[in-house]
């Protein structure tokens, strides 16, 4: 059964969330659920794009799996591995008769679902209700994992050798994202739509502000949402996120602020910044020479 019914209807459903995306971003979530095929989110870092899979899995009630992508990723960490001390456990238990029989009875025994550890990609493809697999990060991961990748989102199936073939009873909804660190392969992009996640207008993102921290006022909210639309403007190290304009959002509200000030600014620039020399650049371009 399809999460959504429409265009329409996943745009008022990602809503519900307080996950508020555009006709272009809501038309690519609906494709991918009505084609049955993975999206592929690409776009700056803190734009969003991990939220998405979060707020459909919410919006639908959903299984989240998520497989969080590293540098050193392997197959053993990302689709199953067998559970080595069971395994030796087993078979110091078993008896040390040398009869043939006896050992490969003992092998199919540890080869066994009992002896089966699922890492995110099986475990989504076993779910038995709806599930939303999360890709995180894939350009950190190496491009063996894209090979891996590959085979499993083409047929939603698993083959593990010992137990046989495991095919996806229902298909998930599968999430991929990067943040454009490298270019990941044509090949894993065929298989997928894409949109390209930037951070929001102004508009929408003080509506964003205001969905999550509903306390909040139309005039602070306009204030934080283009103090912080500035900062992104500048070289920082790391540009302020979606996430971190909620967070001072939602600072302001716990401070009892009502007007951002520049000593406001200045107190709470932690919330948002995280580098000291991005602090440095902040309060010099935004002249707040007192908050040093």
């Amino acid at each position: 059964m399809p999460f959504f019914t429409s265009i329409t209807d996943a745009r008022e459903k990602l809503a519900s969330t307080g996950y508020l995306v555009d006709e272009a971003l809501a038309t690519v979530v609906y494709l991918g659920d009505a084609l049955g095929k993975p999206i592929m989110l690409e776009g700056p870092a803190g734009t969003g794009k991990t939220e998405l899979a979060k707020a459909v899995a919410v919006a639908t009630g959903a299984t989240l799996v998520r497989l969080q992508c590293y540098e050193g990723l392997d197959e053993a960490r990302a689709l199953y591995e067998w559970n080595y001390r069971k395994q030796l456990l087993r078979i110091q238990a078993a008896q040390t008769d040398q009869d043939s029989d006896e050992w490969h009875a003992l092998h199919d025994d540890i080869f066994s679902e009992e002896f089966l550890l699922a890492r995110p990609l099986l475990t989504a493809i076993r779910q038995e209700g709806p599930t939303v697999l999360l890709v995180d990060e894939t350009d950190k991961a190496d491009v063996e994992v894209e090979g891996l990748l590959l085979e499993v989102l083409s047929e939603f199936q698993v083959t593990v050798p010992e137990l046989g073939t495991i095919t996806a009873t229902h298909k998930p909804f599968v999430v991929l994202t990067s943040n454009a660190t490298r270019e990941l392969s044509e090949a894993l992009k065929r298989r997928c739509l894409y949109a390209h996640v930037d951070y929001p207008e102004a508009t929408r993102e003080r509506a964003i502000v205001m969905s999550r921290v509903p306390e909040i006022t139309e005039t602070l909210a306009t204030e934080l949402v283009r103090s912080v639309r500035a900062m992104r403007t500048l070289d920082l190290r790391k540009a302020p996120s979606v996430a971190e304009t909620i967070d001072w959002a939602q600072a302001m509200q716990i401070l009892n602020v009502t007007e951002l000030t520049e000593e406001v600014i200045g107190q709470t620039l932690g919330v948002v910044l995280k580098h000291q020399s991005d602090r440095h650049r902040v309060v010099e371009q935004f002249g707040l020479e007192s908050s040093r």
